[in-house]
């Protein structure tokens, strides 16, 4: 099915079968609204890579059809894509307060703030894109001003519900606007569109007041210095450390570039209440009792070069741990970061110091900031809708999502388990997924933007493994003949002094092989060198370095 002049397309280019860089695509006719800009940080089989953002290949060739970015929140996720965006596309961006402030800081630091349209909106905001009119609706999370959103298009109503849960006990009052939801899904909703995070954990997520009890208690405990880690952007659980601070008379102390951007924004936004005298600098640390100190720093989720882990091999230049300070994780370590945590939570130890770690459950120390299945459930019972697409998960999670919604009444043929990049086109309220638009990563790489190809890649990795050999000759074209013999540097290979004769052997091989190629040219030599030393390395070392050959003609 082509989409044709009236057909409602909606689609992903990143953020469906994954957990980050989220940007969502609703387009009707020439109408074209984008929903969030994320990034994601790459695992470690990305060397080198800083940073990896949707591909907008289809944005770019559709660029004089978009009207707007919408965003629902401030996670990395969903705006840590916004400035490379920005750079191929300068399209208005509209969002909250709060979330404006961390974009800012953005858009100042790749100096493309006073270039970009930025529009405060609330969750009272009506705005108008050609055929789509758009509404919102308020969300519990774990940042302040989250939203999600209602598309009003000729077709039916698609809502988009950003990242959410029920916290009927939010610590901001900024409760979940569930009487809006439910006039909403009164109204019709053809199309839901709902994160699935933790659509395997059964129940109700719990609220985060829980977690500001479980704080106080240990700040009470604590004989000596405190360190808590948590994620910069929970302002909430910022709040609740800085409550505790100021119950157990102590002065509370920022570490980490993010801590201290997003602390700074949500304090002048009014998100955070910080009173005059608490905050000390880093540097002052050492001049205070170790009872009468906090320090709140970034790190939780085993960052090699965050505060946290730089705390844990004495390499801060302000701050030492020492025997009986006390160490709070306040985050549960996100799936695959676990290896991270641990090695950082044994050095705590071996220092003395008291860790409090785990998972939430056992702590206490934290709650998500996702829905839990009840919760799923619940934005499905209220929005009703026709169609259902389940975003932002793994596989499993949106399938798990899709037997939630068979459970509160819509069909199994309703509901679209899609990858990035894969269109729901709906016409005359008929709803079919036949096409796909270009979607996929793109890699950042300094202050490169999608200029690290997969062969870059491998040859990274392979130098990461194996090493790499530069092999050096110096001939005499016009009398073909070798100048000198040829020089073999080893980096990352071998050590030279312990492996002479493989040197050696090396060396002799290149010779070979030069004088059987001066007639050629240059690059037929270099081509030759490194089949022939490759095939004598491989056999002798069962190892593949990366192999280069230099010519010198003199």
């Amino acid at each position: 099915m082509t989409q044709s002049n009236k057909t409602l397309s909606i689609f992903a280019l990143g953020g469906i079968n994954e957990i980050g860089k989220n940007m969502y695509v609703i387009q009707y006719a020439d109408d074209i609204v984008i929903v969030d800009c994320g990034a994601k940080f790459p695992d470690e089989s990305l060397l080198g890579i800083d940073l990896i953002v949707p591909d907008i290949d289809y944005l770019q060739e559709n660029k004089e059809k978009i009207r707007a970015l919408v965003v629902t929140h401030g996670h990395e996720d969903h705006i840590g894509g916004i400035p490379f965006f920005l750079q191929k596309l300068n399209v208005p961006i509209y969002a909250t307060r709060f979330t404006l402030g961390l974009i800012e800081l953005k858009l100042k630091e790749h100096k493309l703030f006073r270039t970009t349209e930025l529009v405060q909106i609330n969750s009272d905001s009506k705005l108008e894109f050609g055929d789509i009119a758009v509404s919102f609706f308020r969300t519990s999370h774990s940042i302040p001003d989250c939203l999600g959103i209602v598309f009003d298009t000729p077709e039916g109503k698609v809502v988009h519900t950003g990242d959410f849960k029920f916290d009927l006990t939010p610590m901001n009052d900024q409760y979940s606007d569930i009487h809006k939801m439910s006039e909403i899904g009164t109204e019709g909703v053809l199309l839901l569109i709902s994160e699935s995070t933790n659509a395997e954990r059964p129940g109700s997520t719990p609220s985060e007041q829980l977690v500001g009890e479980h704080i106080e208690a240990a700040f009470m405990k604590a004989k000596r210095k405190i360190i808590i880690s948590t994620f910069a952007s929970n302002v909430n659980r910022i709040q609740q450390i800085v409550h505790a601070t100021l119950k157990t008379n102590r002065k509370l102390a920022l570490l980490g570039r993010s801590m201290v951007n997003v602390v700074s924004v949500a304090v002048e936004r009014g998100y955070l209440d910080l009173p005059d005298g608490l905050l000390i600098e880093a540097r002052d640390v050492k001049y205070l009792p170790p009872e009468d100190v906090v320090i709140l720093c970034t790190g939780s989720q085993g960052e090699p070069l965050a505060v946290l882990s730089r705390l844990s091999t004495s390499n801060h230049r302000e701050v030492k741990v020492l025997p009986d300070d006390t160490v709070i994780f306040a985050a549960s370590p996100i799936p695959g970061n676990e290896k991270d945590v641990s090695r950082i939570v044994d050095s705590f130890f071996q220092m003395g110091a008291k860790v409090i770690y785990g998972s939430a459950s056992k702590t206490g120390m934290h709650v998500s900031g996702h829905g839990y299945q009840e919760d799923l459930k619940l934005m499905l019972t209220l929005m009703k809708p026709k169609y259902f697409i389940p975003i932002h998960g793994e596989y499993r999670m949106l399938y798990l999502h899709r037997l939630l919604a068979e459970s509160v009444g819509i069909e199994k043929d309703s509901t679209f388990i899609i990858k990035n990049g894969d269109v729901v086109d709906i016409e005359n309220s008929l709803a079919r997924q036949t096409r796909k638009v270009p979607a996929g990563d793109t890699y950042v790489d300094g202050i490169g933007i999608g200029e690290v190809e997969d062969i870059v890649l491998r040859d990274r990795k392979q130098l990461s493994e194996d090493g790499m050999l530069v092999i050096v000759v110096t001939i005499i074209k016009t009398q073909s003949k070798l100048v000198s013999e040829p020089n073999t540097i080893s980096r990352g290979f071998v050590y030279a002094k312990d492996s002479e004769e493989l040197i050696k052997n090396v060396n002799d091989i290149v010779k070979t092989t030069v004088n059987e190629s001066l007639d050629g040219s240059i690059n037929k030599m270099k081509k030759k060198i490194k089949k022939s030393v490759g095939q004598y390395i491989n056999a002798e070392t069962k190892r593949k370095p990366m192999i280069l050959p230099v010519i010198i003609e003199v």
